[in-house]
């Protein structure tokens, strides 16, 4: 999303969305419909939609620099909006969460609001507010913006224990992809990345979004490397801009018939268009996360879908 020093003017979109619009020949087109979609507060259906949600997926950058997807469960109701420039979530911070380090105050995060069983989804970014002695933290809504159901799978949701419980495994850090985590790439048919641009502070934009397709849609190449399409979309490149821009990218599956997370986070880049490219039905173009640190959280989710 867009980081203000690198705004121009003209368009409300940063240099790495600017030049994979302009690419398209679109750069004039979307910096118009820019303005009108990218909004600084939450329009009133997504005041509404929001504390409907068990859970929220968000995106946060360590002090490493690393940028890292996780997803934060609650009972309806976690989420709440007490004016339209701010989201309070209710939920506390997993120690065994790499995207916990992200998540103090002042810290940029992206959020992403997704309905699996409707495929509804609202996106927005902001940075943490948290209030000593209180349990969870509020984000002050920078840019908000909706998102077409594309390439979403509905999935049916449901609790397995009370999210107040804490999970019953910790964390294991991974030197790669092992064969249970190989196994859980080449079924999912969703993913969450992470994404980002600009130095920490103030001017730090970070995105978290959805990508879908059939099951296997993900690739794992032979050093471990994972190949992901990218399909027709809004042309807003908001993930794809911050990769040109950050080269970083963090990723996260889910497993929904046991709860256990793997989050992963590493280099990041477009691939050149090529005979490569034929290989994946209906992509328009690709992109390559070379993970360096991998984390498995057992039945870390108290949630099942199927």
């Amino acid at each position: 999303m867009t980081s203000q020093p690198a705004r121009d003017r003209l368009t409300p979109w940063h240099a790495g969305e600017v030049a994979l619009q302009s690419s398209l020949g679109m750069a004039e087109r979307m910096a118009v419909v820019g303005q009108h979609v990218l909004r600084d507060h939450l329009i009133e259906q997504h005041q509404l939609f929001y504390p409907q949600l068990p859970f929220l997926i968000l995106g946060a950058v360590d002090p490493e620099g690393d940028p890292w997807a996780t997803i934060l469960a609650g009972h309806p109701g976690f989420l709440s909006v007490p004016d339209a420039g701010t989201l309070r979530v209710a939920a506390g911070r997993d120690a065994a969460d790499p995207a916990g380090r992200g998540m103090e105050a002042g810290d940029a995060v992206g959020l992403l609001g997704i309905e699996l069983p409707t495929r509804r989804r609202n996106r927005l970014n902001g940075h943490i507010r948290r209030t000593p002695g209180e349990e969870g933290f509020a984000v002050t809504v920078e840019q908000s913006f909706g998102n077409c159901p594309r390439y979403i799978t509905p999935h049916g949701v449901g609790f397995a224990r009370d999210p107040a419980e804490p999970a019953p495994e910790g964390a294991t850090a991974l030197p790669g992809l092992d064969s249970a985590a190989l196994a859980m790439i080449r079924r999912a048919d969703t993913a969450f990345v992470a994404s980002y641009v600009g130095e920490a502070g103030p001017e730090r934009q970070v995105d978290v979004s959805h990508r879908g397709g059939p099951r296997g849609f993900i690739r794992v190449e032979a050093d471990g490397a994972l190949t992901i399409p990218d399909y027709a979309g809004n042309m807003f490149f908001n993930t794809l801009g911050n990769i040109l821009m950050t080269r970083r990218a963090g990723l996260l599956f889910v497993d929904g018939a046991t709860g256990t997370l793997l989050q992963l986070t590493g280099a990041a880049g477009l691939l050149p268009e090529g005979p490569e490219l034929d290989a994946f039905e209906g992509a328009e173009r690709l992109w390559r996360v070379t993970p360096r640190r991998i984390v498995r959280r057992e039945a870390a989710l108290p949630l099942r879908w199927g």
